[in-house]
């Protein structure tokens, strides 16, 4: 599963998540901007900095997502860190998190940094102990789906998509929500077909997911021309590939049942 990445879209999309999982208002994230920062005439790259956009006064959060043991993750931190703050000479003061599924992938010594962490200017999270997936808000417990084993995940998945569209996204947009849900799973399931993936969501939710959304697209639905009749039928199988009956299809499509059954042969 590529973390590293899941992590950088979720922090990209859903800042207000970082700013929950350090304890701070997630109404902070709208001061910030979220990006990946490479230091200059080096080989780092920090994972992840959200820089103020309005004020000197809020400081630059550097994120770290560690998800396999590193013994030098502390003395490779804070060199970019340092770095950064050298090259760059901002005026605003930092803080750092460093985000591990577990306490135990934590192999870093941090006898030579010890001060940074009494002072709290760098916190470590550990997802496994953030609390019952249940109780937490919508934007953390998707987090945890991160880590959550093959046995468990597609059920949690199921729980997180029944309270996204009971409306209790705290402020992110259930489109949104869905679709990160659903990357979440491509990603931890790779084998995983479309039609097994999209089988976890009603049709109304199914509506807001990317794989239901390139199909449309696969389709060019958008077409005005004459040829957007034959488009449509050349979606119509993806969209009964996805789980549709033959009705929903042809509601969807604006096409005759026969015509859909056709199309399917």
């Amino acid at each position: 599963m590529k973390t590293d990445s899941i992590f950088y879209r979720l922090f990209q999309e859903f800042p207000s998540i970082f700013f929950e999982l350090i304890g701070e208002p997630p109404e902070e994230a709208d001061l910030y901007q979220f990006a990946s920062v490479e230091v200059k005439q080096t080989a780092f790259r920090i994972d992840g900095v959200f820089l103020p956009t309005q004020t000197e006064e809020n400081p630059i959060y550097f994120a770290e997502v560690q998800f396999q043991p590193d013994s030098e993750i502390y003395s490779r931190l804070f060199s970019e860190i340092c770095l950064y703050l050298r090259q760059n000479k901002p005026k605003n003061d930092w803080f750092a998190a460093v985000i591990y599924p577990t306490r135990s992938m934590e192999t870093g010594d941090i006898k030579h940094y010890r001060e940074f962490f009494a002072s709290h200017r760098v916190s470590r999270i550990y997802l496994d102990e953030l609390g019952e997936t249940a109780s937490l808000p919508i934007g953390i417990a998707t987090i945890k789906l991160v880590i959550s084993d093959e046995e468990t995940a597609i059920a949690q998945a199921r729980e997180l998509i029944d309270r996204v569209t009971q409306n209790v996204g705290g402020g992110i947009p259930q489109q949104q929500l869905l679709q990160l849900i659903e990357t979440i799973i491509v990603y931890k399931f790779p084998s995983m077909t479309r039609e097994e993936i999209q089988a976890m969501f009603s049709l109304s939710e199914l509506k807001q997911t990317r794989f239901y959304q390139d199909a449309f697209t696969e389709g060019k639905l958008e077409g005005k021309e004459e040829g957007a009749r034959l488009e449509k039928l050349k979606t119509a199988p993806l969209l009964l590939r996805l789980g549709l009956s033959v009705e929903q299809t042809a509601q969807e499509l604006g096409l005759s049942v026969e015509e859909v059954r056709k199309a399917a042969q």
